[in-house]
């Protein structure tokens, strides 16, 4: 099955991406991490993806968690 994948979190600070994926899967919503940080100077952007089909039910976790 191929489902489009769409951004629904970026940060600067890895760990609150992680945060947020993980919370994700916690409550059975496919969330990958795209690090697009420098790997030497930690400058750039670590981003949330998640399927399309569950963008809706994603974000409503997000705001409910005050992530």
């Amino acid at each position: 099955m191929n489902s489009n994948w769409v951004k629904i979190y970026t940060s600067h600070d890895f760990y609150k991406a992680e945060i947020v994926k993980q919370v994700l899967i916690d409550h059975e919503v496919d969330a990958v991490l795209m690090n697009k940080q420098d790997s030497a100077y930690k400058f750039g952007e670590v981003q949330v993806h998640v399927p399309e089909s569950a963008f809706q039910h994603a974000l409503e976790i997000i705001l409910e968690n005050d992530l």
